[in-house]
């Protein structure tokens, strides 16, 4: 009897424990997802599932697959997030250049859409593949889109090949950022936060973080990131096959409005760069396209943000330059520097990730603009005798200090690496096609005025989406004529665009369809609605609409129309013209 009162007394003593520690685990999972989660629509995704004990890294695709499969909440699947107006108040974005009331109402494990190329899901790799840091700098990013980034990590990798995730903290002041962010990452035993003393920027914050790093393989990723479905291996395995290798994912884009995720217009293109510096994406030539379009492929120049690389070989070639300022040129730095010193660089179609593009830089960058002496130094160290078609177009940059040099010229003799001739034959050797050094002539350029009213085509605003307008003519020429935005160049990639031939802008005539306004927009260099004629009969004619640029002089609007050569009202005359150049354009055309 005794021995049956002593286990109901046991037994009673467990029943009461567990009554009263049970609401306090309720508790605690209420406190815990209000605290760190205030993302309503949150899904507590299982952790680091592990594949099946018959499984092999080679067949393993999806690590966490009820995130992945997951289909109901906002922004599940990467679909647009359904915006209201009071969604779009400029709040929203002044601190983080995104909607970050879409992002907190997003749950930080949302499902993204598997868009890889279907033989992606087919393709086997190496057993055992290298292990990466994967490293992440930030400067007071936004609590839910930082936290995004590193659950989209986790839950999207073989664990095994994670060793470690180092967020990087660039001297951030929102207090999100601090106390919180240390507990949150308790939960995270694989994540670890490094703080500046002061406001490094972006080139030295990465450095700080792989001069931390333990992982065999470097990956640097941004801190507003979403990694898509087995992203890590097609990079690890790249590298695994030859460690001198740098390798980029494919980089998709989620909207900074509704968060909608989606490929980049073209998808597939190679990275390049035109004569000012700014980095572009070409087709990938015929020579060079594969019968498999999931294979990779080899790329001249990174967009900067997203890549792994050995990190022997990374220290070898030298790291980031430390004479780089806060952020700009770096992703040259680097993409020259691995071509010419024995190295090569390749995007990955497999690997994808999504990237909030900002509506602008939300914070101002300290110690002045850095951009320009950053390219000035690139283009000294590497780009020995094409430098100066940067200062063609750059002049300003002849004059400006790039700093002392010698570290990184010592750097390139020391890798025994090639000249930037060799690169640009062997590598780019496609860019001159689409970013010729030595601009082609123009076929017109100047200002543009109406034979029928006698006032000229203008632009108030040098932006995407302004319209042109018809204005009195500026009877200057030169600066003043210039700043009243009546000077445009009918150039060799047969678009228009604003500025004189050697000083364009990146904005181009585009029109939509008949009977559309004539607005700016940013060139693309792909003709389509960008493409224009001028003909004999001075008319401005737009293959794809089949129309003609119209004027009504009293509203001043410039829209587009059915042609009718007895019109002056479209009839133009550019300032300046190059008759060979314009036969050669109309050769073919009425």
């Amino acid at each position: 009897m005794r021995r049956k009162e002593k286990r109901l007394l046991q037994f009673a003593g467990l029943l009461i424990a567990a009554l009263l520690f049970l609401p306090n685990v309720g508790l605690w999972s209420l406190y815990r997802d209000r605290v760190f989660d205030n993302s309503p629509d949150t899904v507590d995704g299982p952790g680091e599932i592990q594949c099946g004990e018959t499984d092999t890294l080679m067949s393993c695709t999806c690590f966490d697959s009820e995130i992945c499969v997951y289909d109901a909440g906002n922004g599940e699947q990467g679909k647009p997030f359904p915006l209201t107006d009071a969604d779009r108040v400029d709040q929203a974005y002044r601190e983080n250049g995104f909607n970050i009331y879409v992002s907190d109402r997003i749950s930080l494990n949302r499902s993204v859409p598997d868009i890889r190329h279907q033989n992606c899901k087919q393709k086997l790799y190496a057993e055992k593949l290298p292990n990466t840091s994967i490293i992440i700098p930030f400067h007071n990013e936004g609590w839910s889109s930082l936290l995004r980034t590193v659950h989209s990590v986790l839950n999207r990798s073989p664990p095994q090949l994670i060793a470690e995730v180092i967020l990087v903290d660039d001297f951030s002041d929102k207090e999100h950022l601090k106390v919180a962010l240390e507990e949150y990452m308790v939960r995270l035993p694989k994540v670890r936060i490094l703080r500046t003393k002061k406001r490094e920027g972006l080139i030295r914050t990465r450095l700080l973080g792989a001069a931390a790093a333990k992982g065999e393989v470097i990956t640097f990723l941004d801190s507003h990131c979403e990694a898509n479905i087995n992203w890590l291996p097609p990079l690890l395995d790249r590298i695994a096959q030859n460690r001198k290798t740098i390798v980029c994912p494919m980089i998709d884009v989620i909207d900074h409005d509704n968060f909608g995720y989606e490929t980049q217009a073209g998808d597939a293109m190679r990275g390049a760069f035109d004569w000012e510096m700014y980095y572009k994406r070409i087709p990938i030539p015929t020579e060079l396209q594969k019968d498999d379009p999931s294979e990779p492929f080899e790329s001249p120049v990174m967009a900067g943000g997203l890549f792994a690389v050995d990190r022997k070989w990374f220290w070898e070639l030298g790291g980031y330059d430390t004479g780089l300022e806060i952020w700009g040129g770096e992703q040259y730095e680097i993409s020259f520097k691995v071509w010419m010193c024995g190295g090569r660089m390749e995007d990955i179609p497999c690997s994808r990730v999504g990237h909030i593009y900002r509506k602008y830089v939300p914070y101002k960058v300290p110690g002045g603009v850095s951009l320009a002496r950053n390219l000035k130094r690139v283009a000294e160290v590497w780009m020995d005798e094409y430098a100066e078609y940067v200062y063609q177009r750059r002049p300003e940059y002849r004059h400006l200090s790039a700093g002392d040099m010698t570290a990184q010229k010592e750097l390139r003799n020391h890798l025994n690496c090639k000249s930037f001739k060799w690169f640009m034959s062997e590598v780019a050797w496609d860019l001159p096609k689409h970013y010729p050094p030595v601009e082609p002539p123009a076929a017109a350029w100047g200002e543009v005025r109406n034979v029928g009213s006698g006032m000229c085509m203008e632009s108030k605003h040098f932006v995407s989406g302004s319209p042109i307008r018809l204005e009195s003519c500026v009877k200057g020429r030169g600066e003043v004529s210039w700043s009243h935005g009546q000077v445009f160049t009918f150039g060799w990639r047969e678009d228009i665009r604003v500025g004189d031939p050697m000083h364009t802008k990146k904005v181009c005539f585009d029109a939509i369809s008949h009977n559309s306004p004539v607005t700016l927009y940013d060139c693309h260099g792909m003709k389509g609605n960008q493409l224009w004629r001028y003909r004999k009969d001075k008319s401005l004619y737009h293959p794809v609409s089949n129309s003609c640029i119209d004027c009504n002089p009293t509203e001043r609007r410039v829209f587009m129309n059915t042609c009718d050569p007895s019109s002056p009202n479209q009839q133009w005359l550019f300032e300046r013209t190059n008759a060979t150049v314009l036969e050669h354009f109309n050769q073919g055309t009425n």
